[in-house]
């Protein structure tokens, strides 16, 4: 090989020339289904040059239809410039894929070409915490270009914020880039309030993209510092990793006096702590895992709430009479009014839709955020002189209670899909060990002596499965698992929860 990163050409060896004159025959085999000109070449007995099958491949990745793949080891160096010919070779540039679209100023639909002379438009991706420079905002520019010490419009936040420098990331080296176009990536420096997922533009002709949407975070622990002077430094870490992860979150408990932070899985969240001792020089301990349970309502009912108080002075009144019933899985919460003939005026609805939402983020089954409700304001009655926002806002809330109460709230807990990779001497064990955590196989698929099973069970659980799949498959299965949706939680559930 010579040098890490050098790369040299060498004839075939002899004992393997066979092998790999059928698996060249293979390659362009599924090269040419993917496309009408190589298939013609190859119905034909012809075979086709390097640089058509190239082309071919290239017309199939940009389309969708293949996906090539290949081998090296960026700690070895191996493969590492063929990796990146193959970008280059087979990727779509900006110009072979259509122009991207978002909503203007008045949400109506339009395109930005990627044209360097074209309104600028860009999207941030990722936000990371430079040692050196601080804070960093990734950016995919989509169209136009912009400049270092530019202003640039937040059409999420709608808000104007100057961009200072602007670089180019190579690995862990920054390059100063005087202006970044169209098609190019950049990292930004001085963008404060830009987060993942949101869009920065040309105030001129403002655009918001289509956002990165981001799973909420389904397993909570409590972190604590070793000691009370690291209090603010693990305060610190926590804020920077949740402006870089939008799926990681902090709160503080004010019933309990601790600090929660709540990922996608333990592995996520240990990763997290880990980052923290490393970076930021933080050694916390970490309370056992809590899954993030949530609730939702079986039937329509109706509640009322009343709230008077007389001080002497002027009191506080307000009286709302409301319905809820389930909605469509995630659709989250809705609200409607339905006041008719002036019962409630028209300044008070925001604020019992301000209280109902109040109230629903703890349930009375358990006192979980309650999903997927529709809640329509139909009727109530107000007083001239000391009705005000705050009282209907606790109308609102106390009514939504009162309605919890009788719309047979149900626990919801959340549910993984996973895939296991594993030997097929193993399956019988990893089939067995997922039916005792209450999985479901929904597939499973075998090529040669490697069976891939798709599964979903619910995550209270799935704590401590890596350990233990390693354990009975001698350390040769693999497997990943995210999100799936939420569940009615099951009697068995319950008593998961409960231990």
């Amino acid at each position: 090989m010579g040098e890490p990163g050098s790369m040299r050409e060498a004839p075939i060896p002899a004992n393997i020339a066979d092998a790999v004159a059928k698996v060249r025959g293979e390659m362009i085999e599924r090269i040419s289904e993917n496309d009408e000109v190589l298939m013609e070449q190859y119905l034909n007995g012809e075979t086709p040059a390097p640089a058509e099958l190239k082309a071919g491949l290239r017309r199939a990745t940009a389309a969708n239809l293949a996906t090539p793949v290949f081998c090296g080891s960026a700690l070895q160096s191996l493969g590492i410039q063929l990796l990146l010919d193959g970008v280059a070779d087979y990727l779509p540039s900006p110009q072979d894929v259509p122009a991207v679209r978002g909503l203007d100023a008045q949400d109506a639909m339009v395109e930005r070409p990627a044209d360097p002379d074209a309104p600028f438009a860009a999207l941030a991706f990722k936000v990371v915490t430079d040692p050196y420079v601080g804070r960093l905002v990734y950016f995919r520019v989509y169209s136009g270009r912009i400049k270092a010490g530019a202003t640039v419009y937040n059409s999420v936040k709608r808000q104007r914020e100057r961009m200072g420098r602007v670089v180019l990331m190579h690995a862990n080296r920054r390059e100063e880039a005087p202006e970044i176009g169209a098609g190019e990536i950049g990292a930004a420096v001085g963008l404060k309030n830009t987060f993942t997922g949101e869009t920065i533009c040309d105030e001129g002709a403002p655009v918001t993209l289509e956002a990165i949407r981001f799973a909420e975070p389904v397993i909570s622990v409590a972190i604590e510092p070793q000691s009370r002077a690291e209090q603010d430094k693990l305060t610190d870490a926590l804020l920077k990793l949740a402006e870089e992860d939008p799926t990681f979150r902090v709160r503080y408990d004010e019933e309990t006096g601790q600090t929660i932070m709540s990922g996608m899985g333990e592995l996520h969240l240990e990763i997290l702590v880990d980052r923290m001792k490393r970076e930021f020089g933080v050694i916390a301990a970490v309370g056992r895992p809590q899954v993030a349970y949530r609730e939702a309502i079986t039937r329509p009912a109706r509640g009322e709430g009343r709230f008077v108080r007389q001080t002497g002075g002027r009191g506080q009144y307000g009286h709302c009479i409301l319905s809820v019933e389930p909605g469509e899985a995630g659709t989250g919460y809705v609200f409607e009014n339905k006041v008719v003939g002036g019962a409630i005026p028209r300044e008070y609805v925001p604020a019992v839709r301000a209280g109902a939402e109040e109230a629903l983020r703890t349930g009375v089954a358990a006192g979980y955020p309650v999903l997927d409700v529709k809640v329509m304001l139909t009727d109530g009655t107000f007083h001239a002189v000391d009705s005000s926002e705050m009282a209907f806002k606790i109308a609102g809330s106390m009514a939504v209670k009162d309605a919890l109460g009788k719309a047979g709230s149900v626990l919801l807990e959340p549910v993984m899909e996973l895939q296991v990779i594993t030997p097929g001497q193993y399956l019988g064990g990893v089939l067995a060990d997922l039916s005792s955590r209450r999985g479901r196989i929904r597939s499973m698929e075998g090529e040669g002596d490697t069976q891939v099973l798709e599964a979903e069970a619910p995550l209270v659980e799935m704590f401590g499965y890596a350990t233990d799949l390693r354990s009975a498959t001698q350390g040769r299965a693999t497997y990943s698992m995210e999100f799936g949706r939420y569940e009615r939680a099951s009697a068995a559930g319950a008593v998961a929860r409960s231990a």
